[in-house]
């Protein structure tokens, strides 16, 4: 059995090995640098095509953008589908950090860009792929620290009733992709998931204690797991050796999905780790475009 840190290593080189992907088009969705998304027609030539939304992790801090996962933006292009890979602002560092790194998300900006990017979307697809894209078949599909950004998108319609990012009806998708997703925080706090990213992003102290209201009503607007059942189809893709976001978050989401009464899908990939499922070279690239075609087709 290969060593799980080995294995994490030459994945991770693995998909950081590809040089990035330059975009057909890129738009601003507001006067922030992070602000912006990138555009990549189908490579077939192909009218109409279904549009997907790729949205990058990194666990929501900032040395990690959307250029990493420009290579899976153009694999998914070359397979006739119509991308948008969205950027937007993530954690920095802060001085009550000590200087220790960025943190993780910032609040609310990290929830204003996902809800303004998607509210514009068609009409920033209209100007960046004109005729190339069909927003009406739209398929959001994310990846780690994404794939809980896609997953919260999808689903909020279900916000208490006091957030600011609320829809008054799910919004028009076809589903959700999402890839070796943060996307039950209680599970992620207990296997300390990102060196404490998800209490980070709830701004949570690191050892729990103090007035925790804030942090609660933050996770009552951000997990994924809370806001069940969406009524959005929606598809998990996890490799089972990966030891950045473990299995177990990806488990006891759908089990939260099943206790609401909504069915989520779970495809387990064997051999597996984190980072394959966005790298074109990896078999599990190939099984995460069958997912996403599946839905958008």
């Amino acid at each position: 059995m290969q060593d799980p840190v080995a294995r994490d290593i030459a994945e991770s080189e693995s998909v950081f090995a590809h040089p990035a992907v330059d975009p057909d088009a890129s738009l601003p969705y507001g006067d922030h640098p992070d602000q912006v998304v990138d555009f990549y027609r189908p490579r077939d030539g192909r009218e109409r095509s279904p549009l997907v939304v790729v949205v990058h992790g990194g666990a929501w801090r900032a040395p990690y953008d959307r250029r990493h996962i420009s290579p899976f933006a153009d694999f998914l292009a070359r397979r006739g589908l119509a991308v948008a890979s969205v950027e937007y602002r993530r954690g920095r560092d802060l001085p009550q950090q000590g200087g220790a790194g960025p943190v993780a998300g910032r609040w609310p900006e990290t929830f204003d860009d996902l809800a303004t990017v998607l509210d514009a979307l068609p009409e920033l697809v209209e100007r960046a792929l004109p005729g190339a894209a069909d927003p009406r078949r739209t398929v959001l599909t994310g990846h780690s620290a994404g794939g809980q950004l896609v997953l919260w998108a999808a689903a909020r319609h279900v916000l208490p009733a006091s957030s600011p990012w609320k829809l008054p009806a799910p919004p028009a998708l076809r589903g959700v992709v999402a890839l070796a997703p943060i996307a039950d925080f209680a599970r992620a706090v207990e296997l300390d998931v990102c060196g404490g990213a998800v209490r980070q992003l709830l701004g949570e102290p690191a050892t729990g204690d103090g007035d925790g209201s804030a942090a609660a009503d933050r996770r009552a607007q951000t997990d994924p797991a809370a806001l069940l059942p969406s009524g959005i189809a929606t598809v998990v893709v996890q490799g089972q050796e990966d030891i950045v976001v473990p299995a177990q978050v990806a488990e006891a989401f759908v089990d939260a999905a099943a206790r609401s009464g909504e069915t989520v899908g779970l495809t387990l990939l064997p051999d597996t780790g984190h980072f394959p499922l966005i790298d074109p070279a990896a078999d599990a690239c190939a099984v995460v475009a069958e997912e996403i075609d599946q839905l958008a087709w």
